[in-house]
């Protein structure tokens, strides 16, 4: 499925809560983790976010354990893995589900 994330066309899977991500900031090493929220509605023109500290986009449950938030265009659907995104209809696909529950 094609979709337009912005100003880039993604192919493929599309980030969700669940799905295995690659963070990549230039200041940072890489790191893996899953992602647990979308804040769409804090970023959105108008949202609850401040021009002084925005908000990000996404939540991300490190695989060290640690809880980033990024924005998508720092996030890559994680190549490492076969399972990018929870199985419709299995327990994996329920909010609020992230490592160590």
């Amino acid at each position: 499925m094609a979709t337009n994330n912005g100003n880039r066309l993604v192919i493929g899977p599309t980030l969700a809560i669940g799905t295995r991500v690659l963070v990549r900031r230039n200041a940072e090493a890489d790191v893996t983790g899953e992602v647990v929220e979308d804040y769409a509605a804090l970023t959105e023109p108008g949202g609850r976010g401040h021009e002084w500290a925005p908000a990000h986009r996404w939540a991300i449950a490190l695989d060290d354990g640690r809880l980033i938030f990024a924005d998508t265009t720092d996030l890559t659907i994680d190549p490492s893995t076969d399972r990018s995104a929870p199985k419709p209809g299995t327990a994996e696909e329920g909010p609020g589900r992230h490592r160590g529950d």
